[in-house]
């Protein structure tokens, strides 16, 4: 019996239509246009409307996915969500989203950080390439906006919203050849969101002192995101029979221009490899890599046949690589 691939059969984005500059932020927040740009490299992001939810975002990227690859929602076998920013604790987004593409089919959510979409993607794939399924549907979505503290500069100009969704399916050629994932509870505290859950539940407290917002220790995440975003990619491309050269294009994480350009370093490959829109959409966590794919393939970048590394780095920590021939 022949080996049986996962392959990314069809791809989708969506990104809210309202835009929140570094500019409009200066109206914010005490912090400058120059201030933002050169830490991160970050020119706007998107921000969600009062009415759209996170599996409201995710179900418009579904639904450009499946088109992508020519399906319908009943084609779709499985459904794994990723998100950080769930509609509600319970039932899981991936539910949500499911009944929005009017779907009964098994669906569960992954919340690993924003590598959330490197492991569900291990997930999606490990269930084709068992046998299991065939078509499994995986969708990353986040309304970061609505989980910041808007008085802390160092964390609100790094986040906006959006969506991305992949198919995939299995197929008898190479897909995704090669992979690596990790991860470090010890290192939790320098990258988290502590209330809300059983730890600090929802109180006067923790509503007065804003611990319902991301709370990061930039200088020692941007270090440790730089070696593990490198040591992933790098494991990966030894479990794939590649080297660096072998790659045509790196889509990483979008957290940080400045953690792109120093991973790109690491590897010994040219910046201009990497596709980077940081600029236009901040730090969407799970759905900045599918984001930028689903660009990249509407820009006509990707090509059959390309081998396209991903990588990403995050709250947990996790961190995760995956190669893929397109």
């Amino acid at each position: 019996m022949s080996r049986i691939y996962a392959r990314i059969a069809g791809i989708g984005h969506y990104v809210p239509p309202a835009r929140l500059t570094n500019h409009d932020l200066e109206r914010i927040v005490e912090t400058s246009d120059q201030w933002i740009t050169e830490r991160s490299g970050i020119k706007e992001r998107r921000i969600a409307s009062i009415d759209e939810n996170t599996s409201d975002l995710g179900y418009k990227s579904a639904l450009k996915a499946l088109e992508d690859a020519g399906m319908k929602a009943e084609d779709i076998d499985f459904i794994v969500s990723a998100t950080n920013t769930p509609d509600m604790i319970f039932p899981a987004t991936g539910c949500l989203e499911a009944a929005k593409l009017g779907l009964k089919a098994p669906c569960f959510d992954v919340q690993a950080g924003c590598p959330g979409v490197i492991y569900a993607l291990e997930v999606a794939r490990a269930f084709i390439e068992s046998g299991i399924y065939r078509n499994v549907l995986v969708i990353t979505s986040e309304v970061l906006s609505r989980f910041v503290n808007w008085k802390d500069r160092t964390t609100c100009v790094l986040f906006g919203d959006g969506a991305a969704s992949y198919v995939l399916t299995a197929s008898s050629e190479p897909g995704f050849i090669g992979s690596c994932l990790s991860g470090d509870g010890s290192l939790g505290d320098l990258l988290k969101f502590p209330a809300g859950g059983v730890r600090e539940p929802a109180s006067e407290y923790t509503v007065k002192n804003h611990r319902h917002a991301v709370f990061m220790q930039g200088r020692e995440v941007f270090r440790y995101a730089v070696s593990y975003m490198a040591k992933a990619s790098l494991k990966a491309l030894e479990r794939s029979g590649l080297s660096p050269q072998d790659i045509d294009w790196v889509v990483p994480h979008q957290a940080n221009k400045r953690i792109i350009d120093a991973t790109m370093d690491k590897l010994g490959l040219p910046h201009e490899k990497a596709y980077v829109n940081i600029d236009k959409y901040g730090n969407t966590s799970v759905a900045t890599i599918g984001i930028a794919l689903s660009e990249m393939k509407e820009k006509g970048l990707l090509k059959r046949g390309q081998n396209v590394l991903i990588v990403s780095f995050g709250a947990g920590f996790t961190w995760g690589a995956i190669v893929f021939r397109y």
